[in-house]
């Protein structure tokens, strides 16, 4: 919903199979686009799981380890002293704090000085409050700190007021929570010369569902590659109890409806989203307004635009 930053640009590579080309993402499996000649996958389809780089079939212990190596080698690259994340309860959060904080304990045992900071970030009373004690729980982070954003989004309700004469509609209000647990993560990480985490995956980059420069703005992306399910995969590898790995998401961004789920705001299930993006098919309407949200939400995934670009023409 309210939820699409740039996903990283990862290094790409180009096979050869015997009278077919195949381009893809350092780490995906190049066969997706044999099965598009084979299968008959759609064709937006095939460069959707290009793009985001969905391999069909994981193994967990790989994938945690690749991506422990991936944040700890880029702290190091960019000189930081560790990674800042707000941990919402969720099974995104929770998979990427404890992949962050795995990556700073590795840094250190290799005698390079890095922390995390999980921060609690609620709006008032939060309804799941316990699934995010539980998480803070299960990741047992460095230093946990709760900052209520209840006040700062107030403030900015205010202002408007007296700017607009009316309230902010609460779509955008949403937003603005979005926005101001960004502001506290990018103060927090300023402090202590650390990294702000994102938690995007596929299955919200490819619906842009996630707050432009709120969720949507982070330094790295540890979870980008894959789909919901595949992260359930891994927490569930990692011990995480199971109401914490098969936890329905949700946003929580809307006061007039708190707690709604992804899929009632999205129209799909995550079961479908998943399916497209291991080269699976779907159901053609599924697909079709899966296809509609992944191109209206372009700007999401890149820069702002300037005069040299022309993607936005096609």
């Amino acid at each position: 919903m309210l939820h699409p930053t740039q996903g990283p640009f990862l290094r790409r590579e180009v096979r050869t199979i015997p009278g077919i080309q195949l381009t893809s993402r350092q780490g995906s499996p190049a066969c997706h686009a044999v099965l598009t000649r084979l299968c008959g996958m759609r064709e937006l389809q095939e460069a959707i799981i290009e793009e985001m780089g969905v391999k069909p079939q994981i193994d967990p212990a790989e994938e945690v380890e690749r991506r422990v190596e991936f944040l700890a080698s880029y702290a190091r690259a960019s000189g930081a002293k560790g990674f800042v994340l707000g941990i919402s309860g969720g099974v995104d959060s929770t998979l990427a704090g404890l992949l962050s904080q795995k990556a700073v304990e590795k840094l250190r045992a290799d005698g390079y000085e890095a922390s995390f900071h999980a921060l609690r970030l609620p709006h008032g009373l939060q309804q799941d409050e316990a699934d995010a004690t539980q998480a803070m729980e299960f990741i047992q982070p460095d230093y946990a700190h709760t900052f209520n954003i209840e006040k700062a989004v107030t403030g900015v309700d205010v202002a408007f007021q007296e700017g607009f004469g009316r309230q902010l509609l609460d779509y955008h209000r949403g937003n603005v929570k979005a926005r101001m647990r960004m502001i506290i993560q990018y103060a927090v990480a300023g402090e202590q010369q650390a990294l702000v985490i994102g938690t995007d995956q596929a299955a919200e980059s490819i619906t842009g569902f996630f707050t432009k420069h709120g969720d949507g703005g982070a330094d790295i992306l540890p979870l980008f590659t894959l789909n919901k399910r595949q992260v359930r995969q891994i927490l569930k590898h990692l011990g995480a109890q199971e109401h914490l790995w098969s936890k329905a998401p949700t946003a929580d961004l809307l006061d007039e409806n708190p707690g709604q789920l992804d899929e009632a705001e999205l129209g799909i299930s995550y079961e479908q989203i998943d399916d497209y993006l291991e080269g699976r098919e779907i159901p053609d309407d599924a697909a079709a307004l899966l296809e509609k949200r992944y191109l209206a939400s372009r700007h999401k995934r890149t820069v702002p635009v300037t005069l040299l670009d022309d993607w936005w023409k096609d």
